[in-house]
This record gives C-alpha cells, sequence and structure tokens, in this order.
C-alpha cells in the first residue's frame, strides 16, 4: 500500500464555529492521536484527503509543522446529505507496527445454478496487518456453491503477513435457497376460507 503525503496544518480553535470556518476554506478539523502522546488538533486539505479516503484503510503521510508522522482513518464524519467530510480522528502508526482493521470482503464466481441467495453476514473482516501492509479487502471464491453452504473466516484465504482478529469460526457468507411468494389468488382464498 502506498503512502499517501498530506500537509496538514496545527490548529487553536475549537467548536462549531470554529469547524465552520475551516468547512468553508476547502479543509476538513482532524484530531491526531495514538502511542500515548496528547491529541494533535489538526486541519488538512480538504479535496486530497476526500481522495485519499477511497482507498480503504489509506496510509496518510502527514506533515505536522515540519515532522512527518504515519497515520491512518479511524473515524470518518460526514454530512449526512452532501457527504463532505466534517472531521476525522487519525491514529497515529510506526513502521512495522501491528494495527487491527476492518477490511472489505469481495465474492468472485457463480452460485451453483438454482434460485440460491448470497447472504453477507459479515461485509468486512476483522484482521491484523504491519501498517504499511493494510490489505485494501479480500477476495473468497463462492463458485458452484449451493443452498446451506457457509464459508467461515478461517476458510477466507488473507494476504501473507496477515491474521484473523475475530474469531476464526464465524460465518462471513452463507447460502440460502430462495424463498418463493404465494401467488396473489392462492393468499385470498385461504383467507376466505379462515
Amino acid at each position: 500500500m502506498a503512502e499517501l503525503k498530506l500537509a496538514a496544518e496545527s490548529r487553536t480553535e475549537f467548536g462549531k464555529g470554529a469547524a465552520r470556518r475551516i468547512r468553508r476554506a476547502n479543509k476538513v478539523p482532524a484530531v491526531v492521536y495514538g502511542h500515548g502522546a496528547d491529541p494533535v488538533h489538526i486541519t488538512l486539505p480538504g479535496h486530497e484527503l476526500q481522495l485519499a479516503l477511497r482507498t480503504p484503510n489509506v496510509l496518510l503521510s502527514l506533515e505536522i509543522e515540519g515532522k512527518t508522522q504515519l497515520a491512518i482513518p479511524k473515524a470518518v464524519q460526514r454530512d449526512a446529505i452532501k457527504g463532505f467530510l466534517d472531521h476525522v480522528d487519525l491514529l497515529l502508526v510506526k513502521r512495522g507496527e501491528k494495527v487491527n482493521v476492518e477490511v472489505y470482503v469481495h465474492t468472485e464466481g457463480d452460485l451453483a445454478p438454482g434460485a440460491y441467495l448470497l447472504e453477507h453476514v459479515l461485509s468486512t473482516l476483522t484482521v491484523e496487518a504491519e501498517a504499511t501492509h493494510i490489505p485494501e479487502s479480500v477476495t473468497v471464491s463462492i463458485e458452484g456453491l449451493e443452498a446451506g453452504a457457509s464459508i467461515l473466516a478461517k476458510d477466507i484465504p488473507l494476504p501473507k503477513g496477515t491474521t484473523l482478529a475475530i474469531d476464526e469460526d464465524a460465518v462471513v457468507l452463507q447460502v440460502l435457497a430462495a424463498q418463493a411468494e404465494e401467488a396473489p389468488a392462492e393468499a385470498e382464498a385461504e383467507a376466505t376460507e379462515a
């Protein structure tokens, strides 16, 4: 995973009014914390941060007052209607350090022929990986699976250096038989008989 560099500015103003002024300047208020250090309040360039956050678990290289620090997004708050970034919490990490993150589960292949449905019990897996080698996602094959089949967390192939951070027997995907709906005429006939 590549590091994305962002220039950060320290901020001393807090509260709603200050946050609104920061957003009007096309910047995003953020806080950086971790490793026992006091939280550092910063502002980040809005457009660059928006683009960076398109990559899940992106590794950010932040220039804060002449010092470079690595961080990963921990919490992202967006405007509910417009989708703009309101605030970002970033967790400091070091090279070689292991972190717990959630990665998306993607499927490939087709289910067996028939009326089957694939249920994503978990859409993400919590894994432990080195901060500089966090996988964007994991892929599992569902080729030929029929109703009743399940894929457990331990069945999903993980990239080298990545381990599960959840119960290995947790169901991630399961295949269900599609339920046929009653025809409307049959339902009416049953209702009038009762």
